[in-house]
């Protein structure tokens, strides 16, 4: 897969520059010409790593990255801050802000490719990631599934995905469905984050799937606050027509018109309270039961193991 890195610097002669620079590694760029136009490009394309200029208009480089590293879902995302020579201020407000590296300008292209692969060495995670909103993906899903089964500790394991999300990307594109995605998962990562335990997993499957992995206890608290979450959020991903009338229009496959409610999610959620669960695949197949158990409910709602339903 190609690497993905952004530029942003208000100076078009250095982006051209940059650019040039990173060709030579086949990396792919994105540009931005000020602050604002760089974070709109991190929030909502699937980057890399970020080239900031800490001087630009509308927002400074070190603004930028002090969002972005306070952004649950977007934290990880390597930063390199540009500076100017000897501006020793800037190279600390950049590093405060928590940027990974930065260079000086005039810069070596050399020294630059070469801090480049150093931050991309050093900020891959040891578990594969998902490449829209940078979740351990399902290496680090099983190897989870797999410590909770060898601990002989109670766990609970919360599956979720969102119900009508074909038919949304159908009529709004995958532009549009690749958002609703990221905005879940940060409405996943804020219940996680939340929680009172410590020990909480999220993971993205793929698509519009993902596992919070906790315990008992707090499985109910994390999924009332995912469900509240996003059924606040649901209506603001469509127009305001589809708004108003609470469905959208869509086609079966005999082009038949059915009147498709908006999103909702649903969550299924298996513990080995009740029974023992000796096998990662075991987890799997009572999670996918209990989620087609809660997918036949017209609204967000979980299902709890032993189809206890609860709201």
């Amino acid at each position: 897969m190609t690497t993905k890195i952004l530029i942003a610097d208000d100076d078009p002669d250095i982006r051209d520059i940059l650019k040039i620079t990173l060709s030579e590694e086949n990396y792919e760029t994105l540009e931005a010409q000020n602050g604002e136009e760089a974070l709109e490009i991190i929030r909502t394309k699937p980057l890399d790593l970020a080239l900031l200029d800490y001087k630009m208009p509308k927002m400074d480089g070190r603004q930028v990255c002090n969002l972005v590293k306070k952004d649950l879902l977007l934290q990880h995302l390597p930063i390199i801050m540009v500076t100017g020579k000897g501006e020793i201020n800037d190279r600390i407000g950049g590093i405060n802000a928590g940027a990974d590296d930065y260079i000086v300008k005039p810069f070596e292209p050399k020294e630059l490719l070469a801090r480049i692969r150093m931050v991309l060495r050093r900020t891959q995670r040891d578990l594969e990631a998902n490449p829209l909103t940078r979740l351990p993906g399902n290496i680090a899903i099983l190897n989870e599934f797999s410590k909770c089964i060898n601990s002989k500790n109670k766990f609970a394991v919360c599956y979720a995905d969102l119900d009508k999300f074909k038919a949304y990307n159908d009529k709004y594109g995958f532009e549009h469905g690749d958002n609703v995605i990221r905005e879940t998962a940060r409405i996943l990562l804020g219940a996680v984050h939340q929680s009172e335990s410590t020990e909480d997993f999220l993971g993205h499957i793929g698509g519009d799937d993902f596992v919070v992995v906790t315990t008992p206890e707090f499985a109910d608290s994390i999924c009332e606050k995912i469900i509240r979450d996003f059924d606040k959020i649901s209506p603001s991903f469509y127009n305001q027509e589809d708004r108003e009338n609470g469905f959208i229009i869509g086609y079966d496959r005999q082009s038949k018109i059915h009147k498709i409610p908006l999103l909702s999610i649903s969550i299924g959620v298996v513990t080995n309270e009740m029974r023992d669960i000796t096998h990662v695949a075991q987890i799997g197949e009572i999670g996918a039961e209990l989620k087609k158990l809660a997918k036949n409910i017209e609204k967000s709602n979980y299902v709890k193991d032993k189809r206890q339903e609860k709201r």
